[in-house]
């Protein structure tokens, strides 16, 4: 465990959509709460002090709570006290971006930390005249999400203007893998302003749960080899690749977790064409749609499985290869964003490529042949989480940002 400054350092955090409080779930409830829920923690147990500002959504909600001692969370008067869905968010932020200002003017914190880009635009509002640095997580790029969605994207039309324009006007930003530092490069801005942390899981809770399934002799005879690919149910997840490869690997199942409750699957698109896709590859009988489940349970179906495919077209980061790895279960993942960084090909796990062309189905086969290598697989992927993707070792990056770019003394002493 890192030390504690003498001086509590004060940050701010600006997390516009994603609340630290928010229930998980939800169409715009996900990683990004989660990473500013356990950072905004970890940091407060170091003994910093942080405030998280976030978007006010329901009328009953109070002007500030606090999340644990050092941390409290400030509900900010932006638009209607009610949900709205992120991508209409824009036109209030203007208003979020007047109310940090009169805040920090007051007030000022040491530094702020921006999460999303329109959360980075409102910070910018707030910080601009006061001299208080500004760190930027984009959490998601819209260069990426207009490269793969087209005209299916919904971000609003200014989207990548306000993000390339946020990277130039902020102190530094905090990428979460090298394939996000590229994108950031791409859009001109300088790497040198670019830090590198991952995002993390918490290994007290991801961690291996009853008898592994593997090596086969642990096996009832006649069970079916498990196969596992959780997410949220939309197409860029890749849960079409993963049926199709099942049709090549006739002695596994395959689960697929995520989306609405199991009762309302019927009436979700992409479980209707998910369904379709297994009757038309044979599988139907081994494929199980399981629906959201909740993150308690998720430990031990994670530790069930013989692998956990995570096979998505593009993503960010990807958290569910660590929670898996920290689950001491092997991942074939898809070479793309942080994916490339957390799974180490032939250590942890396998990486292939994006592309339907691949013979994913000769890849799970070799894989469910030889117990050891799972096994060995799955014990490095435990070793790697605990050795780089704890929450504690993500903290201590972004507090090393913080201090390099304020007064606040870093608490890692080295930023990349």
């Amino acid at each position: 465990m890192s030390r504690t400054p003498h001086t509590a350092g004060r940050v701010a955090m600006v997390s516009e959509h994603a609340s630290p409080l928010a229930a998980l779930g939800g169409p715009d409830a996900g990683g990004q709460n989660v990473y500013v829920a356990q950072v905004a923690r970890q940091l407060a147990r170091k003994g910093y002090r942080v405030t998280v500002y976030t978007r006010r959504d329901s009328a009953g909600l109070p002007d500030r709570m606090t999340l644990i001692d050092g941390v409290r969370v400030v509900h900010v008067p932006a638009g209607p006290a009610a949900p709205v869905p992120k991508d209409q968010l824009l036109p209030h932020m203007g208003e979020f971006g007047a109310f940090l200002a009169r805040q920090w003017a007051a007030d000022p914190p040491d530094v702020v930390h921006a999460h999303f880009w329109m959360s980075g635009l409102a910070a910018l509002t707030g910080t601009r005249g006061l001299g208080i640095p500004a760190v930027q997580t984009y959490h998601a790029l819209g260069t990426v999400k207009r490269r793969y969605q087209g005209t299916a994207d919904t971000s609003p039309a200014e989207r990548l203007a306000i993000e390339e324009a946020v990277g130039h006007e902020c102190t530094r930003i905090i990428a979460t893998c090298s394939d996000e530092v590229a994108e950031l490069k791409a859009m001109g801005l300088p790497e040198d302003r670019i830090s590198v942390v991952p995002c993390g899981v918490d290994p007290d809770h991801f961690a291996p749960v009853g008898a592994r399934r593997l090596p086969g002799a642990r096996r009832l005879p006649g069970a079916r080899r498990r196969l596992l690919a959780v997410g949220r149910l939309v197409p860029r997840k890749g849960f079409d690749r993963a049926i199709r490869a099942l049709a090549g690997v006739p002695d596994a199942e395959l689960l697929i977790a995520g989306g609405p409750e199991a009762d309302l699957l019927g009436v979700d698109p992409e479980a209707s064409r998910l369904y379709a896709l297994a009757g038309e590859y044979g599988v139907q009988d081994r494929v199980t749609l399981l629906g959201g489940v909740g993150r308690a349970r998720m430990p031990r179906l994670m530790s069930s499985a013989d692998l956990v495919l995570s096979l998505p077209r593009y993503e960010p980061f990807g958290i569910v290869p660590l929670e898996a790895m920290a689950c001491a279960t092997p991942v074939v993942a898809t070479a793309v964003g942080g994916q490339l960084d957390t799974v180490v090909d032939g250590t942890t796990g396998v990486l292939v490529p994006a592309d339907d062309d691949h013979d994913l189905g000769a890849v799970v086969r070799s894989l469910l042949a030889d117990p050891d290598r799972l096994e060995r697989y799955g014990a490095a992927g435990r070793e790697r989480v605990l050795g780089h993707y704890t929450w504690d070792h993500v903290a201590d990056g972004v507090a090393g940002v913080y201090g390099a770019v304020s007064a606040i003394r870093s608490l890692s002493g080295v930023v990349r």
